[in-house]
């Protein structure tokens, strides 16, 4: 018999239990195709007895197995085995698509290293409904089925490390929401289809590890792409036509012979850049070094020239650079010679005049050059040399003419500072593109929230000009002030169409050219969230006389519900929020914070989140109204401090980023403990008191739990509700930051007790005893 992983055996005992006790029909039904599916993938019978029952959407969610249910419809199930799983040889694919079908409501399915194999069948179209598909590290060959093109909701197709062959076909452009196609490590050849062009909304694109050839299609329509990875086929010989907004791009191991283009230097977003072991040619552009998001650059194996000069800069978060093997010469950049444990910097087999690595003779490279062709144009040298007599007479002319102009800008610059201390100021306007945000998934679930974005009701983020500002607000009048903190002045103000905006006024301490802060707008233009005091737009104004940037003003969303303590511990002069829309409120703020962290590249970390940052608006929806920007440090702190590097980051960054996000967990404690509490919490020690009474309470019984709970609320929450709000509050208030729950352990929780007290106001009862099963009474998958 096959081996199989302990990981999944409890999925065998609880679909068993599961299909004795339910009496519901439509649970029964989806209970009896897992049961099904159970006996397909060839795991045991029953490897225990026990006497526990358990609700089939109440299992709790592991690596090894997740189902999720709304409205007692499954509709995400996940399966993860071990990787050495095989499946016997009378296993059959068609049966076991032919039984998942029998869960119509599934919008997510995860099957991972179960040992499936065989052709996938064109049937899985009939999962009407789906919006993820991974099917991750089996053994599925043959063509890539056309019916999947029925699938018009599909976002996410993750097809990796599987058998898969044949080539694209056109109808991969049928997709019309479709955000991530991975398809790496398979058998897939010919080359690529144009119509992969027509895919708007894909952000990316994985291709690694297959048998691709010939040029890459003009991708540059797919404004969206941020990850493309093509590396190990045999794509070439030109550089791919791409769009701006790239992040990740591996081109390594393919046949690539062309120069880099000059658009690679307007790539501010890129972080990782990778044409090793390629045959690029002509000059290296240094451009590449200072890019203002590259972390990660590796051009190695190729046959780049040109002179490096000890002066050129680099991006202060560029920590890995291979250089080898290439035809460059010249001296090292000072910017590269880093004697950090974190850093890698490679440039050996070159003709660099420095030691420290193995360099050949700068004779080597010159012939090498001569070798792939890259000689000088003989006849601009012919032309030039024609002109030599024509340009000293020129040179001298011109030469005058500057001269006059220099001494007349001097005698204006002098009389200028007489009357006026500084120059006046204008507004500028920048073109910063309008783009929304994506997420690099690993765990697929949240593509579906990052591609709702158009449905927010806001306005397109755009650039403002000063006059409409100071229009709004009156020219700043005193009576639009809301208040003044590190990060600028605020400022309320009323645009001609009505709509009430927030203006933050950053007057900056450092002069900087606005080219500077595009990057960090382009940033600031995905912050557009149903549960953040979303960005609406940007205005930069400028001094006439050098054009540095004076004062940036960041346009938000008014929120004029107040904050979330005054309606809950501060007595709100209407109403105080009741049980259920606080838990609302609760899976609101986690839902912003994870996407402040996961739903944005780069993410942002370091929120000091507390109550009186969350706002609600007129539908008592939460968001968070302060959170950490790298433009409003500039002022502070380098810039950048707050966001992580995305792709790949250092070992310190890594460890930053976890603190942050185990520190941000203990805020929002803070925050669940004044929302049970129904009073203000306002210092370390209240809260320590505060935790170690709710320990003991869980302990007890519904009438210790109760009393330890808002007044206005305990006589309307269900105490396993009440009991799941206080078990999560006292894991993220943990002293140890590496003991506090993850954000997906706290949204689940949040959910769960949303779910269980929404119907028991319905007058549904999960268990026998009138109150829902806890997860905590669910049996456990153990690893």
């Amino acid at each position: 018999m096959a081996r199989v992983s302990p990981r999944l055996m409890h999925l065998v005992l609880i679909i068993i239990l599961f299909s004795v006790s339910h009496a519901k029909s439509n649970l029964s039904s989806q209970a009896l195709t897992l049961l099904r599916i159970q006996r397909l993938l060839n795991l045991p019978a029953v490897l225990s007895r026990s006497n526990n029952y358990t609700n089939l959407c109440d299992i709790e969610p592991s690596l090894s197995l997740t189902i999720i249910c709304y409205e007692e419809k499954i509709t995400q199930l996940h399966i993860i085995g071990e990787k050495s799983a095989h499946l016997p040889r009378n296993f059959s694919m068609d049966l076991f698509v032919t039984t998942l079908v029998r869960l119509p409501s599934l919008k997510v399915l995860t099957l991972v290293s179960l040992g499936l194999w065989g052709p996938l069948p064109g049937k899985i179209s009939e999962l009407s409904s789906l919006e993820i598909l991974n099917v991750t590290s089996n053994f599925l060959y043959g063509v890539i089925p056309q019916e999947l093109s029925s699938l018009s909701s599909l976002q996410t197709l993750i097809l990796d490390d599987n058998m898969f062959s044949g080539p694209l076909q056109d109808w991969m452009s049928s997709f019309p929401l479709l955000a991530v196609f991975s398809a790496k490590k398979n058998l897939l050849n010919a080359s690529l289809p144009n119509s992969l062009s027509r895919l708007e909304n894909l952000r990316v694109l994985g291709l690694s590890h297959n048998h691709f050839f010939g040029e890459v299609p003009d991708l540059s329509a797919l404004t969206n792409l941020q990850v493309l990875e093509l590396a190990d086929n045999a794509f070439g010989p030109q550089f791919p036509k791409l769009g701006k907004k790239l992040v990740t791009l591996v081109l390594s191991k393919n046949k690539f012979r062309s120069g880099i283009p000059a658009e690679a230097s307007s790539y501010y977003q890129l972080e990782r850049l990778d044409l090793s072991f390629n045959m690029f040619v002509g000059p290296f552009p240094p451009s590449l070094l200072s890019l203002p998001s590259i972390t990660y650059l590796n051009v190695s194996r190729n046959k780049f020239t040109g002179m490096l000069s000890e002066n050129l800069s680099c991006n202060a978060e560029l920590h890995s650079v291979d250089l080898s093997s290439n035809l460059l010469s010249g001296s090292l950049p000072t910017c590269l010679l880093s004697d950090s444990k974190d850093s890698v910097m490679l440039y050996d087999r070159n003709c660099l005049s420095i030691g420290n690595q193995n360099q050949h003779p700068l004779p080597f490279c010159r012939n090498e050059a001569l070798a792939v062709g890259i000689i000088p144009d003989r006849s601009k040298q012919q032309r030039a040399s024609k002109s030599v007599r024509a340009s000293v007479i020129t040179a001298g002319i011109f030469g005058g003419v500057v001269l006059i102009g220099l001494i007349f800008l001097v005698y204006r610059r002098m009389n200028t500072k007489k009357t006026m201390k500084k120059s006046p100021t204008r507004s500028i306007t920048e073109n910063a593109s309008a783009g929304y945000t994506s997420k690099l998934l690993s765990d697929a679930r949240y593509i579906s929230q990052t591609m709702k974005l158009g449905a927010l009701g806001l306005p397109s983020y755009r650039t403002f000009s000063l006059d409409e500002l100071e229009e709004a607000t009156n020219n700043f009048d005193t009576s639009t002030f809301m208040g003044e903190g590190s990060h600028g002045q605020m400022y309320r103000g009323q645009l001609k169409d009505g709509s009430f905006v927030a203006i933050r006024c950053l007057k900056l301490k450092t002069s900087h050219s606005s080219q500077h802060f595009m990057h960090h707008i382009e940033h600031i233009l995905k912050l557009r969230h149903r549960n953040l005091v979303s960005a609406l737009g940007h205005c930069l104004e400028c001094y006439l006389d050098d054009y540095s940037v004076s004062r940036i003003f960041l346009v938000f969303e008014y929120v004029p519900n107040g904050t979330l303590r005054s309606w809950i511990s501060e007595g709100h002069h209407r109403r105080s929020l009741t049980w259920t829309q606080r838990i609302s409120a609760a899976i609101g703020i986690a839902n912003g914070i994870q996407f402040l962290q996961t739903g944005i590249i780069p993410g942002v970390y370091s929120n000091k989140l507390k109550i009186t940052d969350i706002l609600l608006d007129q539908n008592l929806v939460a968001k968070i109204s302060s959170y950490n920007l790298p433009l409003l440090e500039v002022n502070i702190e380098q810039v950048g401090q707050g966001v992580s590097s995305g792709g790949s980051t250092s070992s310190h960054v890594v460890a930053r980023m976890k603190h942050d996000d185990a520190t941000v967990v203990h805020d929002f404690g803070v925050i669940l403990l004044e929302m049970i509490k129904g009073r203000p919490v306002k210092c370390t020690t209240q809260v320590g008191v505060l935790k170690d009474q709710l320990q003991v309470v869980i302990a007890a019984d519904d009438t210790a739990r109760r009393s330890m709970v808002d007044p206005g609320v305990k006589q309307t929450c269900l105490d396993q509700s009440l009991k799941t709000m206080m078990e999560i509050c006292v894991r993220c208030l943990h002293n140890e930051p590496a003991d506090r729950p993850s954000f997906d352990d706290v949204l689940w929780n949040l959910q769960y007790a949303a779910q269980v007290q929404d119907a028991w106001q319905q007058g549904e009862c999960l268990s026998s005893d009138g109150s829902p099963v806890s997860p905590s009474q669910s049996p456990r998958l153990t690893f």
